[in-house]
């Protein structure tokens, strides 16, 4: 008796682990259903732009650079300082030509010497003309040789006046071995030192650049802007300058110019762009700061949206699927409107309740 009852349980306990193990193979080959996330539309604002990359520079900057050729005597600014037009940047010393400083004594010597005979000759044929020997005619020619032997010994000694010192006599306090801001402004650079020589404008040479005075006050934005987007722009719109040395702070500004013709650079072609900046008084921008300009391309706002991301398209058609029941989603295709790259608007089709099948999946 105890055999059969101990027989009857090793069979049901045998039998019980076929069960088990058949369920647990079973339920391992089903897959469980992948349940989705989903989004609501929602009501937000939709700036679409465009970006274009640059600096902020000063609207007027200057080059100063000299008049005559020589040695840095004396620099009377460094970078950062404020100047006013006509304020003195620099002092050079003149160091004369050998050549043209022996032709200017030579050229003083014959002038002097032709003054001197000039003169002898002058005071004899007044005395004569006192006299009533010679007539007028007579003595004004020798009155004119003298009076243009007087002018050529002017001439000569302001020549080598000019060569020695980069003055004249007639010039009074007049020179151009000072050197002169020509605009009001802040220093930006001085590239030459005392001592450094340098070397005069001239049609053959740019001239050595003696220091940069920029207007701090009227900075622009100059940056560079795609083929593909050059299109959509034209002056009269509105930038936002995100710059690199102050994260926290945007700036406004105005576009004010397009290049029209583009460059090639790394194999696109890029145009030119500038845009007035708005400045802010507590904040000083500094020449060349490295920005990021937005282009506002069309605004709406208020308006009903969804991530981009949630869209799918079919023949030129974009749709989104709707969930119906939980889990249950049905394909319903919606007209779009202006996108920023993330939101796009629904025009028409969704409605705020509706609940739209996301690519996230639930745990």
């Amino acid at each position: 008796m105890i055999k059969k009852i101990l027989r009857a349980i090793l069979i049901i306990v045998f039998l019980g682990v076929i069960v088990w193990t058949i369920y647990f193979l079973y339920s391992k080959s089903v897959e469980k259903p992948v349940l989705y996330e989903t989004a609501t539309p929602f009501v937000t604002n939709i700036i679409k732009k465009t970006v274009a990359t640059g600096s902020v520079v000063p609207r007027k900057e200057i080059e100063i650079k000299p008049q005559v050729s020589g040695i840095i005597d004396k620099l009377y600014v460094e970078a950062g300082m404020v100047v006013k037009k006509g304020d003195l940047l620099a002092k050079v010393k003149i160091i004369p030509d050998m050549i043209n400083l022996n032709n200017a004594e030579s050229r003083l010597n014959k002038a002097q010497l032709s003054y001197e005979n000039a003169k002898i000759e002058y005071d004899r044929q007044k005395e004569l003309y006192n006299k009533k020997v010679i007539a007028d005619a007579e003595f004004q020619k020798h009155t004119l040789t003298y009076k243009n032997a007087c002018e050529e010994l002017d001439a000569a000694e302001n020549h080598l006046q000019l060569i020695k010192e980069g003055i004249t006599k007639q010039a009074d306090k007049a020179t151009n071995t000072l050197i002169k801001s020509t605009i009001e402004g802040m220093v930006l650079d001085v590239p030459v030192e005392e001592g450094n020589s340098v070397i005069e404008t001239n049609t053959f040479n740019a001239g050595t650049t003696i220091a940069t005075v920029a207007n701090m006050g009227e900075m622009i934005f100059k940056g560079k802007i795609d083929e593909s987007e050059v299109g959509r722009i034209k002056t009269g719109m509105e930038l936002i300058l995100s710059v690199g040395a102050i994260p926290d702070e945007t700036f406004k500004a105005n576009l004010e110019y397009i290049a029209p013709k583009g460059v090639e650079e790394n194999g696109a072609i890029q145009f030119e762009i500038r845009a007035a900046v708005e400045l802010k008084d507590s904040l000083f921008i500094r020449a060349g700061y490295s920005a990021n300009a937005d282009i506002v391309l069309a605004t709406k706002d208020s308006v009903l949206a969804i991530p981009e991301s949630l869209l799918k398209f079919e023949n030129d058609s974009a749709y989104v699927e709707v969930e119906k029941e939980p889990q249950n989603y049905e394909k319903r295709y919606i007209e779009t409107g202006i996108s920023d790259g993330i939101n796009i608007e629904v025009v028409s089709g969704l409605s705020e309740e509706d609940k739209i099948k996301s690519h996230e999946i639930l745990p």
